[in-house]
């Protein structure tokens, strides 16, 4: 009877250690994305949110929409949770910093998504868009549309964002190559639809006679839409966007929008999630550098058929 005991007990030993590594490996990702009001927010949420469950973690996805003191807040609500680690995309290249700082004093790793912070050496690692290699691309496919010569407008995404200035200037290296092309005006319009549309009607007040706008992201390019329909202007003018949204597909196959570049936020959101896993279990996130460029891609009426789901395009 007491060697039936002991045999027992080893046997409970043995599958001791592999009970202890898989608890240690589970527990709760915090997501924390801008607004997923914006269809590439949602994406980039439900994507890490997905990739986390099917890893056998918990996951939860807020949104901070831009504000720095929400996001600070929910790092707060992440640590007290004893979250084992933090998908961020970051408010504020600069006003980040803080928060990222709080999560890594607080021993949990953060892996950020889509947007940088200008300090290296915190975050695990940095997943973005190539956006200066998708601006270049877009720019040249917007010329093709529009032509080498006549007035055009710019619609500049969130100042905070260092996306916004990467583009902006990947724009004008293609553009000023051609000094027939005059950028009549440059409105900042923070990524936002709404706000796209009142500035394009601004724009046009003061300039009625431009032929293109070249937008920061799809949201302001689809606000522009919006304007220029009203005024009965679209036929003559031609918009160009970036982030690869449904909306933008849709305005493309419509003959409203001249392209779109596509972000692969649906890629490098589940990157995101599988090296928070992989530092989690190793300590590494297995890639060879902290910043890490996702190449972006065209889309056009002529490919428009490869678009297979949100921000997907099928090679």
């Amino acid at each position: 009877m007491f060697k039936k005991g002991m045999r027992i007990l080893l046997a409970a030993a043995a599958v001791a250690p592999i009970f202890v590594s898989s608890a240690w490996a589970a527990g709760q990702m915090t997501i924390i994305v801008n607004d997923p009001s914006n269809p590439y927010w949602l994406t980039e949420g439900n994507v890490a949110k997905a990739t986390a469950e099917k890893l056998g973690y918990t996951a939860t996805v807020s949104a901070h929409k831009g504000d720095t003191n929400t996001e600070s807040n929910l790092i707060d609500t992440a640590i007290t949770n004893k979250s084992v680690a933090i998908i961020l995309d970051p408010a504020n290249a600069d006003g980040s910093v803080g928060a990222v700082k709080k999560a890594v004093a607080a021993g949990i790793p953060v892996i950020l998504v889509n947007a940088e912070i200008n300090q290296e050496g915190l975050a695990k690692a940095q997943l973005v868009s190539n956006n200066a290699q998708g601006a270049a691309i877009g720019a040249q496919q917007w010329v093709e549309a529009v032509g080498d010569k006549g007035k055009y407008a710019e619609l500049f995404g969130a100042p905070s964002d260092n996306n916004a200035a990467t583009r902006s200037n990947g724009y004008e290296t293609v553009l000023t190559q051609y000094p027939d092309l005059k950028k009549v005006a440059q409105e900042v319009a923070n990524w936002d639809r709404t706000q796209g549309h009142n500035k394009m009607q601004s724009i046009l007040q003061a300039n009625p006679d431009i032929i293109g706008v070249i937008s920061g992201n799809d949201e302001m390019a689809l606000g522009a839409i919006a304007a220029l329909k009203e005024a009965g202007k679209l036929a003559n003018v031609k918009v160009g966007g970036f982030d690869g949204s449904p909306d933008a597909v849709a305005a493309i196959k419509a003959g409203e929008l001249q392209y779109t570049v596509l972000q692969p936020v649906a890629v490098f959101s589940e990157e995101a999630v599988k090296q928070a896993d992989n530092v989690i279990k190793t300590g590494s996130t297995g890639a060879k550098s902290e910043k890490q460029l996702f190449d972006c891609l065209l889309i056009t009426k002529d490919n428009i058929d490869k678009y297979t789901g949100p921000f997907v395009l099928a090679q």
